[in-house]
């Protein structure tokens, strides 16, 4: 039988057929890369987004899978033995996969923020997951997850837990990222990326500092989180900010440090979804926002590359949802222009989207031996 529209169509199409993959985690990596202009950016101005939502399961599917083949080189993972972790969702789907890919059960600690699709989706990839009843007195939600996972570590003789708010694994599982963006882009001066664990924020900026001295780093935290040395507070954005000190954060390389509320996240998201058909959750809505930002105020021929973490699927009943959102007060603000500035984190407690250009160590750790320190934005 002769097809010549399906001929044309092959002879004309330029695109190379993807690999196949034999299993989910060789889908994990390469993903695209998308220009975003307005309305966060004039026109012929604007940032690349890094969509990480193009992984199975998104931005930590790379530190789920490369932690634990780490621990199982080492052996610190024996064959079939548990994974306990606490997590408030992505990396609970990159354990997960992990988990599916080298036959190990894994078992998630969370708590009530969690949202229900997340929890209906782990349950059927085969993970555990328990919540915790109430927040630490003074570490929030993640010293209560953190100490409940000791306790099953405890009870469970050769579990492992992967502590991806301290493991280098972490860290170490971005250099594909950045390898991959400088494939994409050549040239980048500006990276804006989430602050949760610090994981990709210092491992793709250790990588693009060896091509590129003098990149900007900015990082994106969420009102009511205490990494860089505001006070914790109750948040209801997931996916960024902590109200524990992770030790991967490389205070060290940041430029300076932007903090969005849940409202200005929310406007974002929204934007990106009517605009560039690009969707996500809190920390795509935050990033996307201040990396709007840097494309206005940043000299002309800047190039600026922005981490996408996720998708929207968790968020589909929270942010794209308007009658959660009218109940918690995030609809009809038209967002600021500009952020509100302040000279030092513990100036006061803020509230709104605001940065500053002093970015220190609320627990004063020195710098890594090696580390390269920040440059100025401008």
């Amino acid at each position: 039988m002769h097809v010549p529209l399906l001929e044309n169509f092959c002879a004309n199409s330029l695109a190379p057929a993807p690999p196949v993959a034999r299993s989910a985690h060789q889908l994990v990596g390469n993903t695209p890369v998308l220009w975003v202009g307005e309305p966060f950016a004039p026109a012929r101005r604007g940032f690349f987004a890094k969509l990480e939502g193009a992984n199975p399961g998104g931005i930590k599917d790379r530190p789920g899978l490369h932690m634990v083949r780490e621990a199982r080189r080492r052996g610190d993972l024996r064959p079939g033995a548990p994974i306990i972790e606490s997590s408030s969702g992505t990396l609970a789907l990159g354990l997960a996969l992990a988990g599916l890919t080298h036959n190990h059960p894994v078992t998630v600690v969370t708590d009530p923020g969690m949202e229900p699709a997340m929890l209906r989706l782990l349950a059927t990839l085969g993970a555990e997951v328990q919540q915790v009843a109430a927040p630490h007195p003074a570490g929030g939600w993640q010293q209560a997850r953190r100490e409940q996972v000791a306790e099953l570590l405890d009870a469970n003789p050769g579990a492992w837990c992967p502590d991806q708010y301290h493991n280098p694994d972490n860290v170490a599982a971005y250099a594909p990222l950045a390898a991959e963006l400088i494939a994409q882009l050549g040239r980048i001066d500006v990276l804006v990326a989430s602050v949760g664990t610090g994981g990709h924020s210092a491992g793709i900026t250790t990588v693009l500092r060896e091509s590129f001295p003098d990149l900007v780093l900015i990082g994106v935290d969420a009102t009511g989180s205490t990494i860089f040395g505001q006070p914790a507070a109750p948040r209801l954005m997931r996916g960024l900010g902590s109200s524990i000190h992770p030790g991967n954060v490389d205070y060290h390389a940041f430029t300076e440090v932007h903090w969005v509320a849940p409202a200005e996240a929310v406007w974002a998201c929204r934007q990106l979804a009517r605009h560039h058909y690009a969707m996500g959750g809190w920390s795509v809505g935050a990033v996307a926002r201040v990396a709007g930002w840097a494309a206005r105020t940043c000299p002309s021929g800047t190039r600026i590359a922005a981490i996408f973490p996720d998708g929207p699927h968790r968020y589909l009943d929270t942010i794209y949802n308007d009658a959660w959102c009218q109940e918690h007060q995030l609809l009809g603000h038209l967002p600021p222009e500009e952020p509100d500035t302040i000279d030092d984190p513990a100036e006061h407690t803020v509230r709104r989207w605001t940065r500053c250009a002093r970015v220190t160590d609320p627990l004063d750790r020195p710098a890594p031996a090696g580390v390269r320190t920040a440059v100025g934005v401008r």
